[in-house]
């Protein structure tokens, strides 16, 4: 079995220091529900092998906090991650992390809550929505992240 936690980042302040989307950092509010989804994670036993995050700041933080509360593996930026579709992010899963049990996929919506419809329900239309940290826990009876073949475990916010 495999397992893939989307993880849409935490909030974020509404402009970053230079105007920038991909600049914005998160808010004070978002870097505690950053930790919480962290601690959250640990007390589930949660053990990534592979983090893969977009390379947008508050999406940096999020996976940066996330993973000092894990005590795991420094984050994998990946800049196509960044307004990725649900398609390319299972790319980038599978080249990436092809052997990894466990996958941490740190990004940004719509991409990760169409990931989610796309592998639980088999199409990405129709996806029901994850909030700034909302965390998706989703496993698969084999060994490919296909779409249909996924189950959800559990969607959890701070």
């Amino acid at each position: 079995m495999r397992e893939l936690l989307l993880l849409r980042h935490a909030e974020a302040m509404h402009a970053g220091p230079d105007g920038r989307d991909a600049e914005r950092p998160l808010s004070l509010h978002g870097e505690a529900q950053a930790s919480a989804v962290g601690t959250w994670l640990a007390e589930q036993g949660a053990e990534p092998d592979t983090v893969l995050c977009s390379p947008a700041r508050r999406a940096q933080m999020t996976a940066d906090a996330v993973c000092r509360a894990l005590r795991t593996r420094t984050p994998r930026f990946l800049p196509a991650i960044y307004q990725a579709t649900p398609g390319e992010l299972l790319s980038l899963v599978e080249h990436h992390a092809p052997d990894a049990r466990q996958v941490l996929l740190v990004g940004h919506n719509p991409g990760l809550e169409q990931l989610l419809a796309l592998l639980t329900a088999g199409r990405s239309a129709g996806a029901r929505g994850m909030s700034p940290a909302t965390l998706a826990w989703v496993d698969t009876a084999d060994d490919a992240f296909e779409p249909g073949h996924g189950r959800l475990r559990v969607l959890w916010s701070p």
